[in-house]
């Protein structure tokens, strides 16, 4: 099975308008809809609001506007939820 961000936002009832899967949390294609999850092997850090999005210290944006990049993996990030099982273990 192929991990996604959909298939985990409806799996773990997160009920974000957009979610993104990467599974070392490092580099996404940017959210488009809030509230945004992203999701790595281990977890998730959600976004509320685009503006909280955009302000996270977090998140780096461009200069390809088509990614984003997490130094060190979302896992790292204030608000970083760890799920059970993790993700990583649903493949």
């Amino acid at each position: 099975m192929k991990l996604t961000g959909k298939w985990l936002n409806q799996k773990y009832a997160i009920g974000a308008a957009d979610a993104r899967y990467r599974e070392n949390g490092v580099w996404y294609h940017p959210l488009r809809a809030f509230p945004g999850v992203l999701f790595d092997g281990g977890g998730y850090l959600l976004f509320k609001t685009k503006a909280a999005y955009l302000a996270s210290a977090w998140v780096k944006h461009g200069p390809d506007p088509n990614h984003i990049h997490v130094a060190n993996g979302i896992s790292k990030a204030a608000g970083y939820v760890p799920l059970r099982p993790k993700p990583i273990q649903l493949k």
